[in-house]
């Protein structure tokens, strides 16, 4: 007997697909990207304990009961009839966040998640359902459900399991963020508070967080190899607001990475961190309104290269190039940029928030050159729009948690240092913007235009930076941008890790990294007109 299960396509329309008896009831939700949760009426019991294993596959297998057979079982069932890809991805995570406000501890939380998400890959079509609950029996519906999307199915295939190691080890922890007290972390951010306030009067208010995680995953691939890896993850955010004759300002700052908790303690870091915010807020209390107008802008070293990851880094992703709707799309071997401009994509540099051993697909991270000299040399890609487009996956496939389709996204997003001093690049400026500090943005990827707001920006006039600017908005097209680049610094600085970027519903940890750059006519959205314009 078999029940219809109605199932819903990427495209528009929606199709019908037979599914064996039973199945039905767990179908509970379908989203566009053909993603079905199987809602089960016993939630999994998370383990009661962490154990800091160094061994994924041992994790899984002691402390959650998981059994080798299930992983040539699952992968031999998600391969029931000719697909071209498949994999399995456990993930069991654990998240401890506690936040600061006003002195006092505004939350601390700590949330438990496990599950298995099974991938069916036919052309380019993804069949993909997860469950929380780790049995044989979830397993087997999942992999069935994954494969009836993808593929309706035939006889199950088997499959011959192969332990494979990361090449990488990016992030040896002898003890993780996560196994550091709460009590400790509470203390560290007492202190925030009250060196922010101590450092000026007009600080009157601080508000403080620290997220630690920590990750455990195994990926089973449909040729058999299964490999696994453990991910810590630190982030600190201070955000403190000045006040003074009515007006407030705010200033943020933090950092963090796939480091140990000492990271925040040594050489004092959390404080430097509470300094940058508290500074930024009392500059931005005697801050000018922003010139409005195309100017030259120069851009500073670390997280200003926010802007490339937005502007450049999303239209070089593979998917969006494959289905051609990238500004950049068909362009390899164009000249794209300015011959000033090598930008890379690297997931391997030790501790980096977006680095990692192995992508969420179980492929190796790598460094991958994007654009070479002004020149586009390549795609971020995961596996399934390497093999459409007849390239090499570069590592770059992630998900968010086993509950999401992985996609190429970036990791660790920069572009290599030039030759000029950047104190050269603000005295050959004579009137303009100097952008050191981004709070948000968004672009358009059919069109590559992009909107950036600078949380701290100064006005540049005959060659010095003069007075800091508020309200300040950065416009522009990204590849157009590429190109107006006329001088690069030879301080290329990497951003503290607070990075986090989203796609498709997806957020995932990254990196980004600039020199100074000086960017000559660059539309900044102000309320003050350029000298010589009317308003």
């Amino acid at each position: 007997m078999r029940a219809r299960v109605r199932i819903g396509y990427r495209a528009k329309r929606a199709c019908i697909a037979a599914v064996p008896a039973g199945m039905s009831r767990y179908a509970a939700k379908v989203c566009g990207r053909r993603i079905v949760r199987i809602d089960w009426a016993r939630m999994s019991q998370p383990a009661t304990s962490l154990t800091f294993t160094k061994d994924p596959q041992k994790f899984f297998y002691d402390h959650l009961g998981l059994e080798p057979r299930w992983l040539e079982e699952g992968i031999g069932g998600a391969l029931r009839r000719r697909c071209d890809d498949a994999d399995l991805y456990f993930e069991y995570r654990t998240v401890e966040s506690v936040s600061l406000e006003d002195g006092l501890v505004k939350s601390a939380t700590r949330h438990v998640r496990q599950g298995v998400g099974a991938r069916v890959v036919v052309g380019d079509k993804t069949g993909y359902a997860h469950t929380d609950e780790l049995t044989l029996e979830s397993l087997r519906l999942a992999t069935r459900t994954a494969e009836a999307i993808a593929w309706e199915g035939a006889q199950s295939r088997s499959v011959a399991l192969q332990r494979v190691r990361p090449r990488h080890d990016l992030y040896p922890l002898e003890n993780p963020p996560i196994a550091v007290a709460l009590e400790d972390k509470v203390a560290v951010l007492s202190r925030v508070d009250e060196y922010a306030r101590r450092f000026d009067p007009r600080i009157r208010n601080v508000l403080a967080s620290i997220v630690v995680e920590h990750k455990v995953i195994l990926i089973v691939r449909a040729e058999g190899l299964v490999v696994g890896d453990i991910q810590p993850l630190v982030r600190m955010q201070v955000t403190c607001i000045a006040e003074e004759n009515g007006e407030r300002q705010q200033g943020s700052y933090g950092g963090g990475g796939r480091v140990e908790f000492a990271y925040l303690l040594e050489n004092d870091r959390y404080l430097l961190f509470t300094r940058k915010a508290a500074e930024q807020a009392i500059r931005n209390l005697r801050a000018v309104d922003a010139p409005a107008g195309e100017m030259v802008v120069v851009l500073g070293p670390g997280w200003p290269g926010i802007l490339l990851h937005e502007a450049v880094g999303h239209g070089l992703e593979g998917d969006f190039n494959r289905k051609g709707v990238s500004a950049f799309a068909g362009r390899l071997g164009e000249v794209v940029a300015s011959p000033l401009c090598t930008v890379v994509d690297d997931g391997t540099i030790p501790n980096r928030r977006g680095s990692l051993n192995v992508d969420d697909e179980g492929t190796p991270t790598g460094r991958t050159v994007l654009i070479e000299k002004g020149i586009l040399r390549g795609y971020l890609q995961d596996r399934m729009n390497a093999r459409l487009m007849g390239m090499p996956p570069t590592g770059n496939g992630r998900r968010e948690s086993f509950a999401h389709v992985p996609m190429p996204r970036m990791t660790n997003t920069f572009m290599l240092p030039g030759e000029s001093d950047p104190e050269e690049i603000i005295r050959s400026v004579d009137r303009g913007l100097y952008a050191v500090y981004f709070g948000g943005g968004q672009v358009d990827i059919t069109n590559g235009k992009f909107v950036f707001s600078a949380s701290e920006a100064y006005l540049i006039e005959n060659g010095r930076v003069t007075y800091p600017v508020k309200g300040a908005t950065l416009i522009g097209h990204g590849p157009e941008v590429l190109k107006r680049i006329t001088m690069v610094g030879h301080d290329l600085a990497l951003d503290e890790g607070i990075g986090t970027c989203g796609k498709d519903g997806q957020s995932v940890p990254v990196g980004v990294g600039l020199p100074t750059v000086r960017v000559d006519g660059l539309t900044v959205g102000g309320t003050k007109p350029v000298r010589g314009e009317s308003s």
